[in-house]
């Protein structure tokens, strides 16, 4: 074959092999970039699949919010299952014994218990007799020789109670004048005029009892004002809802206020004192709009077991300096229970502990549906940790603790749980679960405070009786929705006070409300005098028990 015929074949080749090369160059970066793009497909899937996970989880807790139960507590686990606070490795040494206590618990007889009699029922109702005469001379004629009868004894057949409507009385009072009869007739003649005991509140027809009524039904029995309006035009009489407005306020800033002032100097005497908050809007506060978010704080006495006291504190915001500055003036190194808010750091000289039912919470609503009994999630391993402390409590107060033996107990059985909830905690880090970081972010929040309690016998675990405390005026805020003036929020502040002081003092706060108005304890009173009105006065119990 001619050479030039080579040379031309070769140079064809050449171009052909030069051709395949762009070819597969172009086919290698179409791969590439449909690799490229399936990746990142598939990273949005997952993060699509992760996003579809987080929301079931969510809605899933959602209903067992809604629906579910709100209890806390956990039963006991299951046959079989290992515990969490008896784990050990080959490596680790045997534990130390330590000495043993038995917990005597009695066994749980549950009889069924006996219906209640009518005398226990209402043995504190008044009771009418009436003698059944129904039948008719003819019945009462014996059958038999014609004669009448005559009654010979009674017996009960049956019960019923009477609604009596409630009705509202008008009294006028008159002024008694009186003269002198021996200057009747000189030129200078004397005269006096008994006008009795001044009007609760100056030109107002309220008497102590209908004010009381009105803050009662509003405050406890949470009944608007606007109903209470309509209630009274049942009655037969209207009430307009801005006048029982201003009879509140009157009667907050002019009798309750000096109450308050003195209950708050005997609160800030205490060792021991929790402190919560909730919202509550004001509609017409001074350069905030309708809709702004303000607050109540609630500070209380501790659960042990002195006098219990409770205030509530309205303020525009949430700010900590308003806690700080209810606080001013306590002991310093008292105990203050709360919970995670970080506000709670500006209060000074105070002892903070963390609320464990709070970080037990947290763990407990990190607990995806049906891994409840899931001892390998870290939620569930969380919610153990916390619980374990509840349960030592709880085996304290069956046996009757004393605060000393409680602090030493504290020290040998919740000190270890807690350390070695710190240390599996700085283990955790999840890339997903919105609850499970939650939990995790508000328990590393509260590690400064965790182990404040431990310090004092007589500290709480929980916050849980401010909560109880709190959960009033929340029903409340459900029913008459919001205040319309700050002087109406810090007026219902001051009743709230009143009110579930007295119920802690185990006073009808309905008679107790009925008690101050009566009395009207002033500014001008001295703090003994104050005393003769306080909720635990003997005066108080005997007149409102």
């Amino acid at each position: 074959m001619p050479s030039g015929v080579r040379d031309i074949q070769l140079l064809e080749l050449k171009d052909t092999i030069s051709q395949l090369n762009n070819t597969i160059s172009t086919q290698n970066e179409l791969i590439r970039s449909l690799q490229k793009m399936l990746q990142e497909r598939d990273a949005k899937d997952s993060e699509k699949d992760q996003l579809i996970a987080n929301l079931q989880a969510q809605l899933d807790y959602l209903k067992t919010r809604l629906f579910g139960s709100t209890s806390e507590i956990r039963h006991e686990q299951l046959p079989g299952q290992l515990d969490l606070f008896h784990l050990q490795t080959e490596d680790e040494p045997e534990p130390v014994p330590l000495e043993v206590e038995y917990i005597e618990v009695k066994a749980h007889k549950k009889a069924r218990k006996s219906k209640a009699a009518y005398d226990e029922v209402f043995a504190d109702l008044p009771t009418e007799n009436v003698y059944v005469d129904t039948l008719t001379e003819e019945q009462k004629t014996c059958d038999v020789c014609g004669t009448m009868m005559i009654p010979i004894g009674h017996e009960l057949i049956r019960t019923e109670l009477r609604y009596t409507e409630p009705k509202l009385e008008r009294i006028d009072y008159y002024a008694t004048t009186y003269e002198c009869p021996q200057c009747k007739e000189t030129e200078d003649p004397r005269f006096i005029k008994d006008e009795g005991t001044p009007a609760l509140i100056p030109g107002s027809y309220a008497s102590s009892g209908l004010a009381a009524h009105v803050m009662y039904y509003k405050y406890v029995m949470s009944m608007p004002l606007y109903r209470q309006e309509k209630d009274f035009e049942h009655l037969g009489v209207k009430i307009s809802r801005t006048a029982m407005a201003s009879w509140i306020i009157y009667c907050a800033e002019n009798y309750f206020l000096p109450m308050y002032e003195y209950l708050h100097r005997k609160l800030l005497k205490r060792r021991y004192l929790m402190a919560d908050e909730t919202p509550i809007q004001v509609l017409k506060e001074e350069g905030r709009r309708p809709q702004s978010k303000s607050y109540v704080w609630l500070v209380r006495t501790g659960d042990n077991g002195g006098i219990p006291i409770i205030l509530y504190n309205y303020t525009p915001t949430r700010a900590g300096s308003h806690a700080a500055a209810f606080l001013a003036g306590a002991d310093p190194g008292y105990y203050l229970m709360v919970d995670g808010y970080k506000g709670y750091n500006k209060v000074p000289e105070a002892q903070r502990c963390c609320c464990w039912a709070h970080i037990r919470r947290y763990w407990l609503r990190a607990i995806p549906k049906g891994h409840e009994k899931d001892y390998t999630h870290p939620a569930v391993q969380g919610f153990l940790y916390c619980n374990k402390l509840f349960e030592y409590e709880r085996s304290y107060r069956e046996k009757g603790l004393s605060p000393k033996q409680i602090y030493n107990r504290r020290l040998k059985d919740q000190k270890p749980v807690i350390e070695a909830f710190l240390s599996w905690l700085d283990q955790l880090h999840p890339e997903s679960g919105d609850r499970l970081i939650k939990a995790i972010n508000y328990s590393n929040g509260c590690r400064p405070f965790m182990m404040n309690y431990l310090k004092d016998g007589a500290c709480s675990l929980s916050n849980n009786l401010s909560e109880n405390s709190i959960r009033p005026l929340v029903v409340g805020r459900k029913n008459w929705l919001f205040c319309d003036t700050p002087a109406g929020a810090d007026a219902s502040m001051k009743i709230y006070s009143m009110i579930e002081t007295a119920k802690a003092n185990e006073l009808d706060p309905l008679k107790y409300l009925s008690f101050l108005l009566e009395h009207r304890p002033g500014a001008e009173m001295s703090d003994e005098e104050l005393e003769q009105f306080a909720p635990w006065s003997k005066l108080a119990q005997e007149t409102c028990k």
